[in-house]
């Protein structure tokens, strides 16, 4: 649909859409779906499963590999012909067993990278759908939120400030309306909307009754009809200047490769060396070339940590899965990183440290007070003052109290088969409930006062006014805000239906009633109102005309009570060493008794407004902050000073919030937390996770979850940088002995290790056993310790256990090595007296070999359970070892399959081993306990042995 939309008025843009003021039906929505498609932008081309796989071989250590592994086929061949040529019969199997061997392994090398790397793909595409946008829409005469992508052409969108705009629409009415458009045209002043017809030839930024895809409405509130979906939207046009970006790498990723490739480069330069050593006591001849080539390769490729960046994605985004089923929503994986750091948590209070099921329990009204009874949203409930009950329909005073409250006022009371809730304000849907309670009925109030405009409410303004037709034809302005605000602008008061000049002494009384009513932990409203002259015109519709003179009516006191599980929550904070703190628009009063119920504010906290908070320097401020439980009647901008001055004292701060104006805060915290049922678009857009459920529980389950995350983490860097340097040494020291032992040395000092060996070692055990460490469960005293510094290396604390595993290792291998072809071998072979060596060397370097081998991946597989926690051993864990049942599965297969390769021939004869006797086996078995039982002493585990980050 592709009409000059703009040009032509709105009644015309309805029909030739097909709609109507009650949106499309849900089978024309579907129809429509069908025939349109997604409401999306086409994305860049994504890479299949197979190009994902084919990338795995485009690693420089693999592809030497590969080359090495083709060279010592074609040697293999070359020996084999001429073995045939002599006429002997020598066996294929034999002669190809080397490249056969590798470049199987090699296969499950790329098999297991590509899993690793698919798995994480799928996660974070998951996580991007969780974080679809959202839009309202009228369907079937009602309002419901659908995914943005299910819009179609003639859908009725309902928008407020703070919204972004799904689609390109026209707009059908408009209150105070504006839109920054500055993604489209790049103009950065927000754009006024209205109904008026435009010229067909008006460019986009002119169009002023139009509203278009991925812009925002930051003012006011409209109805517009969708015209154009996906690419057909004018920013659909320029789509392929706004591909979708690819997800960037975390600080923590960014880290590890960095740190991944430092190592690549040490051990390249060690891999050379040993290289060079090998060649050297071989002697330079081809085969004795390429099987040093291999074994320098393979120990590149065993040593180098090259999965680390990849299991870090795959831990952020299973964990993202899990924050999910917690109710909050990461936007971007960085931040899961951040929340397990978090120092101080600075949320909003009405409905995230409240249940936001606001009820109206007191009201003030021509000097008295007024009880009113019921709970929740059903408007069943009495009217008492000190006398008993009454009809409020009988107090002209309280009626029309109830009347404004529920007139200036933009939600509405619904039921549902007996369940009555609140589309829109909760504190808004408060005064409609209890104006129902008096049987003045929201519908009816409308009718009888239609509104013909408003000025929004905000929380600069901290008051909403609209301007009503009376049914004498008269018009009339209705307000609502905080009691000291309307107060300020009132010049009479309403009692006994009369209007008073209002006194000094009055304004006092008012005033210490609203004081009163907040110190009961009560939100309270003022109300007022103001007749308009005749003669004024809509274009006059202003602050200054409007909200002055007011004639003030009387207060509503409404309860929000605070969660049960906030202070639960507050007290976990307070255990893992998190400062809490509570910014609201409320009164200082209403919010220090929440704070006190949940136990955010002690004896020594402060409490500081919005007017104290401006009378402050950034200097006095900065010695203040640590010390504020509490910030009342604040604006957004006052939110931004709060997250700068918590995070110039080095703290991570996470900031709650869910107004347009929130956004600048939210978007400047570690962590910006954006509300998902409250919350505006473009404060979820600028956040790093939306609360589901808008609860400041959730937040704390957030950083407990973060904090697991980067332990997960942890424990994966523990084991391989603990394990994957042994095998340099193992190898080192016997190519040192060799190279020095000159021409035969590599007889004398056979490295204990092939090539095959290496890889199959880095295969099994930087394989299942270490991702599955991603899925650990948390420490049990996770909450119960002070946040990580932001700037502590990922291996912080761990010296003392890596230095351990590593000689225990090393030593292990090179014992059970020399013991088996030295001391005590199968098959003497004469060393070192004999320089001829034949088979039944080969038979006792085979065993000793497979003993080393064998050794070498059980110490792994057994040291792994040790870097499940940081504070205890595998013993002190106890059943808890053994729940993270994914870990347990890939221990008995690695195992299991390490186990059987010496006793199975195939494989033996693939990896030039030999079956393990009893003996051979408990020697092994014994060695490699060694990583299950003596690694550190436990006082030790965690601990710094000097300043490594």
């Amino acid at each position: 649909m592709s009409s000059p939309w703009h040009k032509l008025d709105k009644e015309t843009v309805v029909q030739t859409l097909k709609t109507s003021s009650n949106g499309l039906s849900t089978e024309e929505a579907k129809r429509r779906l069908s025939e349109y498609g997604y409401n999306e932008l086409l994305e860049k081309k994504k890479k299949t499963a197979l190009q994902m796989f084919l990338e795995e071989f485009k690693d420089v250590f693999i592809l030497l590999l590969i080359f090495a592994t083709i060279a010592s086929a074609l040697i293999g061949y070359y020996e084999y012909t001429s073995a045939l040529a002599r006429g002997e019969a020598p066996s294929l199997l034999e002669a190809f067993t080397d490249p056969i061997t590798i470049g199987i392994i090699v296969t499950l090398v790329a098999v297991a990278g590509f899993i690793q790397e698919y798995r994480a793909e799928k996660a974070v595409e998951a996580l991007k759908k969780l974080t679809a946008p959202r839009a309202r829409v009228l369907r079937d005469g009602k309002e419901m939120i659908i995914p943005a992508r299910e819009i179609v052409p003639g859908d009725l969108l309902i928008l407020e400030s703070g919204d972004t705009v799904p689609a390109d629409a026209r707009i059908l009415e408009a209150v105070e309306l504006k839109a920054d458009e500055a993604v489209l045209t790049g103009e950065s002043t927000p754009v006024g909307k209205g109904l008026d017809v435009v010229k067909s030839e008006a460019p986009i930024a002119e169009r002023k009754n139009m509203l278009f895809m991925a812009t925002h409405t930051i003012y006011g509130r409209g109805k517009a009809v969708v015209t154009s979906t996906g690419m057909k939207t004018e920013f659909g046009k320029i789509a392929e200047l706004v591909q979708t970006t690819e997800e960037e790498e975390t600080p923590l990723q960014k880290k590890l490769d960095k740190f991944a490739k430092k190592i690549a480069m040490v051990v390249t330069i060690l891999a050379a060396i040993i290289f060079v050593l090998e060649l050297f006591a071989e002697g330079f001849k081809i085969k004795a070339l390429i099987d040093s080539f291999l074994i320098s390769i393979s120990l590149a490729i065993s040593v180098v940590p090259e999965g680390l960046p990849a299991i870090v994605t795959i831990t952020l985004a299973l964990g993202a899965r899990e924050f999910a089923k917690r109710h909050a929503i990461i936007r971007r994986l960085s931040s899961a990183e951040s929340l397990g750091a978090t120092t101080v948590i600075c949320s909003d209070k009405t409905g995230t440290l409240t249940k936001a099921e606001m009820t109206v329990r007191r009201i003030y009204n021509s000097g008295k007070t007024v009880e009113v009874t019921g709970v929740g949203y059903e408007p069943k409930g009495e009217f008492r003052h000190s006398t008993g009950s009454f009809n409020p329909q009988e107090d002209k005073d309280l009626s029309l109290l109830l009347t404004i409250g529920a007139l200036c006022n933009n939600a509405t009371l619904e039921n549902e088969n007996g369940n009555w809730s609140i589309m829109g304000d909760p504190t808004e849907g408060a005064l409609i409930v209890t104006a129902a309670k008096a049987g003045l009925e929201h519908g009816e109030l409308e009718k009888q006062y239609p509104r013909i405009d408003e000025l929004p409410f905000t929380s600069e303004r901290k008051r909403m006014t609209t301007i009503h037709s009376t049914p004498d034809g008269e018009h009339i302005a209705f307000v609502k805000g905080a009691p000291e605000i309307v107060l300020e602008r009132s010049t009479h008061v309403f009692e006994n239906n009369k209007e008073k000049k209002l006194t000094d002494a009055k304004r006092k009384e008012i005033l210490d009633t609203n004081e009163k009513l907040a110190s009961d932990a009560l939100r309270v409203l003022g109300i007022a109102y103001k007749k308009l002259p005749s003669d004024l015109k809509e274009f006059e519709f202003h602050e200054e005309t409007i909200e002055s003179n007011l004639v003030f009516v009387g207060l509503e006191g409404m309860i929000d009570p605070p969660r049960e599980e906030a202070a639960e929550a507050n007290k976990k904070c307070e255990l893992a060493g998190i400062k809490t703190v509570m910014i609201t628009g409320d009164h200082k009063l209403t919010a220090t008794a929440i704070a006190k119920e949940i136990g955010m504010f002690r004896g020594n906290s402060l409490v500081l407004t919005g007017a104290e908070l401006d009378g402050l320097s950034d200097a006095q401020f900065q010695e203040k902050v640590e010390n504020v439980a509490v910030y009342a009647r604040v604006s957004p901008e006052h939110k931004l000073r709060i997250v700068d001055a918590w995070k110039k004292k080095g703290h991570v701060v996470a900031m709650t919030g869910d107004g347009v104006n929130d956004a600048p805060a939210v978007k400047s915290a570690d962590v910006g937390v954006s509300m998902g049922i409250s919350g505006t678009d473009v404060t979820r857009e600028a956040s790093d996770m939306v609360l589901t459920d808008d609860n400041f529980a959730t937040i704390v389950r957030a950083v407990e979850e973060g904090r697991v995350i980067y332990d997960n983490v942890r424990k994966y860097a523990r084991f391989l940088i603990s394990c994957n340097f042994d095998e340099v040494l193992v190898i080192g020291s016997f190519a040192i002995l060799a190279g020095l032992a000159g021409a035969g040395g590599e007889l004398l000092w056979p490295v204990p290790l092939t090539a095959a060996m290496l890889l199959w070692i880095n295969l099994v055990t930087d394989g299942a056993p270490a991702v599955s460490l991603a899925l650990d469960p948390p420490d049990e005293a996770v909450m119960n310790r002070k946040p990580r510094k932001p700037g502590e290396g990922i291996l912080h604390g761990m010296a003392a256990f890596i230095i351990t595993s590593f000689i225990l290792q090393s030593t292990g291998t090179i014992l059970l090595f020399v013991l088996n072809l030295y001391i005590f071998p199968s098959h003497p072979w004469g060393w070192p007296n004999n320089p001829v060596y034949g088979a039944a060397y080969e038979a006792t370097l085979a065993e000793a070999r497979t003993t080393a081998f064998v050794q070498a991946t059980m110490f792994e597989l057994f040291v792994v359970w040790n870097c499940r926690s940081e504070r205890y051993s595998v013993w002190k864990m106890g059943r808890r070892a053994f729940k993270n049942k994914w870990f347990v599965l890939a221990e008995i297969v690695s195992i299991s399959s390490t186990l059987a390769i010496p006793y199975i021939p195939i494989t033996a004869s693939m990896f030039h081993l030999a079956p393990l006797t009893l003996p051979e086996l408990i020697q092994v078995i014994g060695v490699a306990s060694w990583g299950l039982f003596f690694v550190l002493p436990e006082p030790l585990m965690g601990k710094k042995i000097w300043r490594w980050e």
